[in-house]
This record gives C-alpha cells, sequence and structure tokens, in this order.
C-alpha cells in the first residue's frame, strides 16, 4: 500500500505556543473533549492519567474526561459514533476492521498517533524440566514447535500475531496444532491445560511469575519458563495508538483541538518514563483494582513499549504498519487495503512541536522491578 498521507495542518500562531503558555486559561474556557479508553484502568494507559492529573491537557485549553473500557466496551466501536467521544485508543487490526468496506460500521476512525511502538504479545510455555508435573516435550520455544501442540489464544482480534507466525512456518490450525481459546489470565498454562499461552508482557506474564510454584514454595522464575516474542518473529502488529473520527477532523477547528489532545497525551506519556512511581499511583487513583506490584510491572513494560520512539513519540513505524496490513490481508480480515488516510502523521508532528522535552526517549533504559506474589 501507498505510505499513510503527511497532510500539513494549518496552525494557528496560538497553537505553536509551548502547553505552558496555555495555563492560564480560565475554566469556562476549556474545550471539552472525551477520551474511550480500551480497556479498564490500568499502567497501559497511565500517561492519559497523568495527562490529566498533571494539568498537561488543561494548559492546552481542554478538559479532557476519559471514559473507561472493559469488556462490554469496544473503543473501536464507541469512537465510530459521530455522538461518541472525539478520542479512541485501540489497537489498529481493530479499527482496520472496522473501517473496511466489508464492515457493517463503516468506521472512518483514523489513526492520529502511535504510542506503542513495538508489540507486547508473548506465547509462553514451561521450559524443559519446569512447571506443573514437568514434560519436556511440551516446551514451545518458536513456532514451528505448536506442531502436535494446543496453542492457546485470546480470540477476538487478538490472536492474529500467533496465528500469522504459525502459518508463517507452515503450521495451519485444527489440521496442524490445536488453537485454544483461553480466558484473561495464565490458568490454562498453570493447570497445564494447554502447551502454550498467549500473554502481554506487561500483564499476564507477569501472573506467572508472581504465582507460587508449588515444587519450590518460591514463586516462579523467568527461567522456567520459555517465551516467543512476536516482534523478533516477525509478525508483531501495531497495537495501542490514539485515533479520531475524519468526519470530525474535518469539522473547522477540529485538527487543531487534536494536535492539543496529542501534545498532552504525550507529555503524560514523557512524565511516566520519568515518573513511573507516580503513575502507577494515578492509575490507583482512577480506579485501577490490580495489586500495586502488578500495576509496577505494568507500567515499567508499557514505558518499553513506547520508548525509545526513534522518530518521535506517536509517528508511526512504518515497516510495522506495513506487516499489519499484510497479515490482515493474508488471514481474509480486509476485503481491500486501507485507504491512505487510514493514519496521517501530520497531527502527531505538529503536536509534538507543541512541547520541549525529550520526545524519542533515546536514552531510555527498562528499569527492575520486584515481582510480588499475586501482583500486591
Amino acid at each position: 500500500m501507498k505510505h499513510p498521507r503527511r497532510i500539513a495542518v494549518a496552525l494557528g500562531a496560538s497553537s505553536l505556543l509551548i502547553a505552558a503558555s496555555f495555563g492560564a486559561t480560565a475554566a469556562q474556557d476549556l474545550v471539552p473533549v472525551s477520551v474511550v479508553l480500551q480497556w479498564v484502568p490500568q499502567a497501559q494507559f497511565a500517561g492519559y492519567y497523568a495527562a490529566k492529573a498533571q494539568g498537561f491537557w488543561e494548559a492546552q485549553g481542554l478538559d479532557v474526561t476519559i471514559v473507561d473500557g472493559g469488556p462490554d466496551v469496544a473503543p473501536q466501536v464507541v469512537g465510530s459514533d459521530p455522538a461518541g467521544p472525539e478520542f479512541a485508543t485501540s489497537w489498529v487490526p481493530r479499527v482496520l476492521a472496522v473501517r473496511d468496506p466489508a464492515s457493517d460500521l463503516k468506521s472512518d476512525l483514523v489513526n492520529i498517533g502511535q504510542i506503542f511502538q513495538r508489540s507486547g504479545t508473548l506465547s509462553v510455555s514451561w521450559a524443559p524440566g519446569a512447571g506443573p508435573d514437568p514434560v519436556s516435550d511440551t516446551t514451545v520455544a518458536t513456532p514451528a514447535d505448536f506442531a502436535g501442540k494446543k496453542i492457546g489464544v485470546w480470540d477476538f482480534g487478538n490472536e492474529y500475531e500467533v496465528t500469522a507466525a504459525a502459518a508463517a512456518a507452515g503450521l495451519e490450525i485444527g489440521t496442524d496444532f490445536e488453537k485454544v481459546i483461553q480466558p484473561f489470565d495464565m490458568s490454562l498454562l498453570l493447570n497445564r491445560e494447554i502447551d502454550a499461552a498467549e500473554a502481554m508482557i506487561y500483564n499476564e506474564y507477569a501472573q506467572v511469575l508472581e504465582t507460587i510454584n508449588p515444587k519450590t514454595g518460591e514463586l516462579y522464575q523467568p527461567e522456567d519458563l520459555t517465551v516467543i516474542d512476536y516482534n523478533e518473529v516477525g509478525t508483531a502488529m501495531l497495537q495501542d495508538a490514539i485515533h479520531a473520527r475524519a468526519g470530525w477532523l474535518a469539522e473547522e477547528g477540529n485538527e487543531e483541538i487534536a494536535v492539543k489532545f496529542l501534545a498532552g497525551a504525550f507529555q503524560g506519556w514523557m512524565y511516566c518514563r520519568d515518573n513511573p512511581a507516580e503513575c502507577v499511583q494515578y492509575t490507583v487513583d482512577a480506579g485501577s483494582t490490580l495489586g500495586n506490584g502488578h500495576q509496577q510491572w505494568m507500567m515499567n513494560e508499557v514505558n518499553a513499549l513506547i520508548w525509545p520512539s526513534p522518530d518521535g513519540i506517536g509517528a508511526l513505524p512504518q515497516a510495522t504498519w506495513d506487516t499489519t496490513v499484510q497479515i490482515m490481508t493474508d488471514a481474509g480480515l480486509l476485503t481491500a487495503p486501507p485507504t491512505e488516510d487510514a493514519a496521517r502523521t501530520d497531527l502527531a508532528d505538529a503536536a509534538r512541536a507543541l512541547i520541549e522535552g525529550d520526545t524519542t526517549g533515546a536514552g531510555f533504559v527498562k528499569g527492575t522491578v520486584e515481582v510480588t506474589e499475586g501482583g500486591n
């Protein structure tokens, strides 16, 4: 496909002021907008909570309401509603699916800010001799090892990286291996009901490490596990991104609002990179029910999916975009390539021009977090 278009935004002089210049904006002059998140409050979204708590959006002249997602909320659907929130965070494949001509939704959502630069998806199995009742031949070290195994996935569009890797290894679902729909936890792996489980590095992977190994009485260790990282396999797909409707963006003044929203969000993620403990607390304050230890793990790993951002936070990594589109096309999930307006980079470029500080995180080094039992 062609590269996503780069459209110059005609911003007024006031829009080019740094965020601090809006600090004196009276509350009654703030522009109200809302954003629906992909899931319930957790550190996966800490940058947005920080943007609100630190006043970055208010400094841009915006009054932002954060709407929780969850199992009953599909942000790509809610965000497609002209009467719904102005912004939505969602995995890119889900948005491309609802944009497809074959979709009943006929969404016009546009990727305007690609927050996660890397995929967090893993497949996790027991290392040889590890896990409950160890059986060494259940280890899944590469997609080729799926053969003859029970491979857990979440389905609902979350499984594409796993199944694409299997296809690249020449394996067919049902013929060469069994695809098992797993819950959003690691219970099937812990109970040895499957040979490998799908996991996010910032969430379910930690759930295993937070569990007591009955053989040792201590927590499971990374060496007890074998991990497939789909960034290394080559089937990684784009995940958390900020979207807005093309129809809304076309209305007068809304591109400028979008730029300010992105600027505040970018600052929030920059703040969480540099102040992870505070951002964990913002997540707790937002209503997260996850334990503090688990939240610290999640914040640390989410930061590593964002930073470094070589072309600046919110930039679109073209190679991963192309892979995402190709995987969906090969799987028959898209009936036509995405149109050129499915993603645009100019708004994120303009947003970075509004803010000061390190927008690339070139020197970022992932921290070390102590794993706690049950994530407490």
